[in-house]
């Protein structure tokens, strides 16, 4: 039952996913030990409080349990749902069948939302790497008239196209969930890390749990993706080996001859 929780965490996790991207422009932020820990709060409060909003809202309009051979959205219920598309039968149960349309045109502005922060947000990943000398100067350079780094929205576009084409929806959130998670529990070790090795660092805010929090949630990842690469092992193990070898990069690209070599090549 644990293993089958954790497997099913994959589509929540992609879903929360984004709360941290914020932390992307913290180069540019005029005051990120303000605004920076402002933003995080802020930002998850109000998702979690959407997120319990609109299940309250679901509850109190189709029962929890029902009938998997019922005739209407309300005897099936919360259990039975069309496809599990909890939130269309809810609102087909309000307004009648044109909820389905409703449901999918709010869909089509809530992913075009995203997406819209997703590329701002993730092409200043490769635009900082560059400016730290680990990726290719271009990336590192901003449009001389709109001020943004245009080859590292390049870059994304032609990674994200390679991705689409790589496998199926559900696939995918295999493989980015998984890698994700490795990337999370990298920094939340890095944290630990540095306040042994760094004890006299300045830390203007503070990580809330200190130390039980951390680790508990990098205990958790573990397991999640220990799960994932025993039951989905299609697109987990693919991830892995892709994450690893970005180690050996980093080593070769951090060398200056390395990188001048590559740099005047681009």
């Amino acid at each position: 039952m644990i293993a089958v929780v954790a497997v099913a965490q994959v589509g929540s996790l992609f879903a929360a996913d984004a709360w941290n991207n914020v932390t992307f422009t913290a180069g540019e932020v005029k005051n990120p030990h303000r605004d920076l820990p402002l933003s995080l709060a802020i930002g998850t409060g109000v998702v979690i409080l959407l997120y319990m909003l609109a299940n309250l809202g679901y509850l109190a309009v189709l029962p929890l349990a029902g009938d998997p051979h019922g005739a209407t959205i309300l005897t099936r219920g919360i259990q039975y749902a069309s496809e599990d598309r909890v939130a269309t039968a809810v609102v087909q149960q309000i307004v009648g069948p044109a909820g389905a349309g409703i449901m999918a045109i709010a869909i089509l502005i809530s992913s075009f939302g995203c997406i819209n922060g997703l590329i701002l947000a993730g092409a200043r990943v490769y635009y900082a790497m560059a400016q730290d000398g680990l990726f290719f100067a271009s990336a590192g350079r901003l449009h001389h008239q709109y001020r943004t780094p245009a080859y590292s929205l390049i870059v994304q576009c032609v990674w994200t196209c390679v991705l689409c084409l790589s496998g199926s929806y559900g696939q995918l959130l295999d493989y980015i969930i998984f890698a994700v998670m490795l990337f999370y529990i990298l920094t939340i070790g890095g944290l630990i890390a540095l306040r042994f090795r760094r004890p006299d660092q300045p830390r203007p805010y503070r990580a809330i749990g200190y130390p039980v929090l951390p680790v508990i949630y990098i205990l958790m990842a573990i397991f999640i993706d220990g799960v994932l690469l025993r039951y989905k092992p299609q697109y987990t193990w693919p991830g892995l080996i892709i994450v690893l070898l970005g180690v050996p990069v980093y080593f070769l690209w951090s060398k200056k001859g390395v990188l001048a070599s590559v740099q005047s090549s681009v």
